[in-house]
């Protein structure tokens, strides 16, 4: 018999059988997102099912999920009417809504999709931080912020730099790779990255390269350093936007065109010595990260050093980094994981990458982890990066009829988030029936995700508790059942 698959759209509520269970149901497909289904009937249990959910084995405890807060998505949604731009924050951040969206990454500084480079205090040698400012966020992350802020005032917010000022890296440039006008540096339709033709004014000389230290490794550029975090905190503070947790440095190992400093771990247990004393006296936590590699040692290397260990809550992961959090979590069962950031797509916002997404986030929940980012919130469609790339978003606006659509990506992360909460814990399964992910809520109701990923229907049989629920899931579907039992 072909057995089930599913998890996309949203799914309506049954009460059937003398039990009175209540399952909501909701399924998308390619043509159809958060179609509520009809009634999924429920049985009592037998020894015969697909797939039991494990009551009483709960694994991790999830904080949330969320997106980031980057310059080119609020440009674009600025782009859109009031009341356009006011649904969309709904939709995404107001409790009960929509997305449910409860924690969320920004940047401290430029990063790859700002308008263009910035950092907060680009003099030189300014190790007092007196010109420090955020003026250009004013224009831009500030008011992203706040417009989610009015629905979910609760809001949690982390923040991590792409690279430090300037004149803080051995080369005094924003950027670790060249691209020089004329030369064909990088183009791959796959991965929507379009460098040709583009100058970032770095020469090749300059370069640096995964596995240095492109920080200037003497104490008072770590000591500005901290304090650059300091001032950070502080005049978010005075905007009503509090910081409650940094990660040091994104994708450490990473020498980009874009904004990115490369660093060893040991030179960021260094620092992390450095940052942790000032981030602790303000209550912010500091995680390292964010970790873009499979190299479980570099994450060793930070949670064994006797000084920067003291320090660390938690550890981010995204790209190659998924393949270290399995080890990392096995060690340390007791450590928060993130997954980061979401691998950023070619921007074709298309059925095949949603369906990727699905996997990522199996990946990653399988393993550990506790919250799920995702990258782009919304972009301009077919637009690219100031520094040549093209990426996929949970929203796409057309700048020529100042519309908006969600794409796929929304609503696979929709099937998880708008029913998990905060607090959630994920449960064990068993069975023949493995593409499913399950959490039981802090109220007790049952989140059950699954995926049918063949191109026909299929019917699938859930064991949960004492009771059995039977559902026919469409083909190349993914579908999200929610369990209230009495």
């Amino acid at each position: 018999m072909n057995r089930l698959v599913g998890c996309a759209l949203f799914v309506m509520m049954t009460m059937i059988s003398n039990s009175q269970t209540k399952v909501e149901w909701v399924s998308s497909t390619q043509t159809e997102q958060w179609k509520q289904n009809i009634a999924v009937a429920t049985t009592p249990a037998d020894e015969i099912n697909d797939v039991e959910i494990k009551l009483n084995e709960t694994l991790q405890t999830i904080e949330g999920f969320g997106t980031c807060f980057n310059e080119v998505g609020w440009t674009s949604l600025s782009l859109l009417s009031e009341t356009d731009r006011d649904n969309i924050f709904r939709e995404l951040f107001a409790p009960g809504a929509g997305a449910n969206f409860t924690i969320c990454r920004m940047p401290l500084g430029a990063n790859d999709f700002s308008r263009d480079w910035y950092s907060y205090n680009e003099t030189d040698g300014d190790f007092a931080m007196k010109n420090f400012s955020i003026d250009n966020d004013k224009e831009t992350l500030i008011p992203f912020i706040k417009n989610a802020q009015k629905y979910n005032p609760g809001l949690k917010i982390w923040a991590s730099p792409w690279s430090p000022p300037s004149w803080m890296k051995y080369n005094k440039h924003y950027a670790l790779k060249s691209l020089q006008k004329g030369i064909t540096n990088s183009t791959s339709e796959e991965w929507g990255i379009y460098f040709t033709g583009l100058d970032n004014g770095l020469k090749p000389e300059k370069e640096g390269k995964e596995g240095t230290d492109m920080f200037i490794q003497h104490d008072k550029y770590y000591k500005a350093y901290s304090l650059y975090f300091v001032k950070f905190i502080k005049a978010y503070k005075a905007e009503k936007i509090n910081i409650g947790m940094v990660m040091p440095q994104n994708e450490f190992n990473s020498a980009q065109p874009f904004p990115s400093c490369t660093w060893t771990a040991k030179g960021l247990a260094k620092f992390i010595g450095y940052l942790g004393p000032e981030m602790n006296a303000l209550n912010v936590d500091v995680y390292f990260g964010t970790m873009e590699r499979p190299n479980e040692k570099l994450v060793d290397t930070i949670l064994t050093d006797v000084v920067s260990s003291k320090y660390i809550k938690g550890v981010g992961f995204q790209w190659a980094g998924k393949d270290a959090i399995s080890g990392i979590h096995k060690r340390y069962p007791d450590l928060t994981l993130y997954q980061s950031e979401q691998e950023c797509g070619n921007g074709k916002n298309d059925w095949k990458y949603a369906k990727y997404t699905w996997g990522l986030m199996k990946q990653y929940f399988n393993n550990g982890a506790n919250a799920y980012m995702y990258w782009n919130t919304s972009l301009l469609q077919n637009s690219i990066s100031r520094w040549g790339w093209k990426q996929n978003s949970l929203v796409s606006v057309n700048p020529e009829t100042k519309t908006y659509k969600y794409n796929f990506d929304y609503y696979v992360l929709k099937h998880l988030s708008h029913y998990i909460k905060p607090g959630a814990k994920r449960l064990s399964v068993s069975g023949n029936f493995q593409n499913l992910l399950a959490f039981i809520n802090p109220d007790k109701s049952i989140v059950v995700v699954l995926q049918n990923e063949y191109e026909t229907q299929a019917t699938i049989s859930i064991k949960v508790g004492n009771e059995m629920i039977s559902a026919s899931m469409e083909p190349d579907s993914f579908n999200t059942l929610l369990i209230h039992q009495k």
